[in-house]
C-alpha cells in the first residue's frame, strides 16, 4: 500500500510540471518553445532556399506573405490568408464561330438600287437589308401597274375600247391594286421567313419584294404591249421572268434574314406563286 501512497504502482512515470499561475496583474509566461527537429536539406539546397518554398518564421501570421521576397508555394495556394486568379467556364456562352460581319454604309440611291438589283442582286440586298425603300418601290410598283393592264387581251381591249373618263379611273384602279397586293405578298413573305427563324426587317423586305416583283416582269410586259399577251415570245419571257424572280426572292430573302437559301425559297413560295398565277392569266 505504501507504493500506491508515494504514486508509484501503475504508472511510474514522473509527474508532469504544470506550469505556474503567474500573480494577478503579470503576464504569464509564454509557453516554452517545442523542440524542432532540424531536417537535412536535399543535396544542392541550402536551408535558405529551403525556408524561401513557402516555411514561414515561427509566430508570424501567415496573411504577410513571403518574408524573404519567395514565391509561394502551389499547396498553400487556398489556404486561409492567400488568395490566386481564377476564371469562371460559362457552359451557356455561344461557341463556335462568330457570324460574318453584316456591311454597313448609306442607303443606295435609287439608280444603283434598281440597277444593283439586276446586276449585284447579293451585294445589292446585303447592303439595304437595314434600309428602307418605300419610295422607289411605291413608285416603280405603280408605274408598273399602270401598264400591266395593257398586258392582258382582255383588259387591254376593255382599255382601249372605253371612253377616255372611263379608262382613266380604270388604270389608275388597277395600278393601286398592284401596290397594294405587292404589299400583302412582301408581308406575307415576311411573316414567313421570320417563321423560318430569320431576322430581318419588315420594310426592307416588303419594299425589295415589291421591286423584285416589278422589274423582272418588265421585260415580258414590254412586249406584251406590242405583241400581245399571247404571243409566244411574251409567253417564254414570262416562264423565264418568273424563275428570275424565284432566283432574286430567294437572294433577297436569304441575305435580309440571314437564312440558307432552301428556307428562303420557301419564305418567298407563296408570293411566286401568286405571280405565276398572274402571268398564267396574262398569257393563257
Amino acid at each position: 500500500m505504501a507504493g500506491f501512497r508515494n504514486g508509484r504502482g501503475r504508472d511510474n512515470r514522473p509527474p508532469q510540471q504544470q506550469p505556474q499561475q503567474a500573480p494577478y496583474g503579470y503576464n504569464a509566461a509564454p509557453p516554452p518553445y517545442p523542440q524542432q527537429q532540424w531536417q537535412q536539406p536535399p543535396q544542392g539546397q541550402s536551408y535558405g532556399q529551403q525556408g524561401q518554398q513557402g516555411q514561414q518564421p515561427y509566430g508570424e501570421p501567415e496573411y504577410f506573405g513571403e518574408p524573404y521576397g519567395g514565391q509561394q508555394h502551389a499547396a498553400a495556394a487556398n489556404n486561409p490568408g492567400h488568395t490566386q486568379m481564377f476564371s469562371v467556364d460559362d457552359p451557356y456562352g455561344q461557341q463556335g464561330p462568330a457570324p460574318a460581319p453584316v456591311p454597313t454604309g448609306p442607303r443606295l440611291p435609287w439608280k444603283a438600287l434598281l440597277s444593283g438589283i439586276v446586276l449585284r442582286p447579293a451585294d445589292t440586298f446585303l447592303r439595304m437589308r437595314d434600309h428602307a425603300v418605300w419610295g422607289p418601290a411605291l413608285i416603280v410598283t405603280f408605274l408598273y401597274g399602270l401598264l400591266a393592264i395593257f398586258g392582258f387581251e382582255k383588259a387591254r381591249e376593255e382599255a382601249i375600247n372605253a371612253t377616255l373618263s372611263t379608262a382613266i379611273p380604270y388604270v389608275l384602279m388597277t395600278a393601286l391594286g398592284f401596290v397594294l397586293g405587292g404589299l400583302i405578298l412582301g408581308a406575307v413573305t415576311h411573316t414567313l421567313a421570320r417563321q423560318l427563324g430569320g431576322d430581318g426587317a419588315w420594310q426592307p423586305t416588303v419594299g425589295l419584294s415589291m421591286l423584285i416583283m416589278s422589274i423582272t416582269d418588265a421585260p415580258r410586259l414590254l412586249f406584251a404591249l406590242f405583241l400581245g399577251g399571247e404571243n409566244g415570245l411574251v409567253q417564254v419571257l414570262g416562264w423565264a421572268t418568273w424563275l428570275a424572280a424565284g432566283a432574286l426572292f430567294t437572294v433577297m430573302v436569304s441575305r435580309s434574314h440571314d437564312l440558307p437559301w432552301p428556307k428562303a425559297l420557301g419564305a418567298s413560295a407563296i408570293q411566286l406563286v401568286a405571280l405565276l398565277s398572274l402571268i398564267k392569266l396574262g398569257m393563257l
